[in-house]
């Protein structure tokens, strides 16, 4: 019931706000502010998407627990798409999400709401990968100066 809700609330806000917002600037400053915000929101979201990315691939390559930076990306891919939306009210809530703080209160908000009940480990324990050691030297090829067989191949070595 809550999403029908939303489904229906959110564009007569969005309408309500374009005509109240419309009328006190005008047709083109409007949409002129529709398309900046799209622009501005699609560039931040790129440069802190980028950020969460790096957080993530950080966080599983020392063994450390992803959900925060994991629940950072999916809250900023849902800013892309609130900014893209045209309306100001998603905007607001589109950069609401680009504020790091907001993002972390939301996730503390959320993460209080679930109770794991249960983990169950299924697959191989994880342990750090070792580099082989690596011998650096030279060689020198002493067969260089014999003779080079000049008869038809043995049939150990014709293939």
């Amino acid at each position: 019931m809550w999403l029908f809700l939303l489904f229906v609330t959110i564009p007569i806000i969005e309408i309500a706000l374009f005509i109240q917002v419309g009328g006190w600037l005008g047709l083109w400053p409007t949409l002129g502010i529709v398309i900046l915000t799209a622009i501005a929101g699609t560039w931040l979201v790129r440069a802190q998407g980028l950020q969460a990315m790096g957080n993530i691939k950080s966080n599983l390559n020392d063994l450390r627990d992803p959900t925060e930076s994991l629940a950072h990306g999916a809250m900023i891919l849902a800013s892309g798409l609130l900014l893209l939306t045209p309306g100001f009210f998603t905007d607001a809530v589109g950069f609401a999400l680009l504020i790091p703080p907001v993002r972390l209160a939301l996730f503390h908000w959320i993460r209080s709401k679930v109770k794991v009940q249960s983990f169950v480990n299924t697959g191989p324990t994880p342990q750090r990968r070792s580099q082989p050691d690596v011998i650096d030297g030279d060689f020198v090829d002493l067969d260089d100066d014999a003779p080079k067989p000049t008869g038809a191949p043995s049939e150990w070595t014709k293939h």
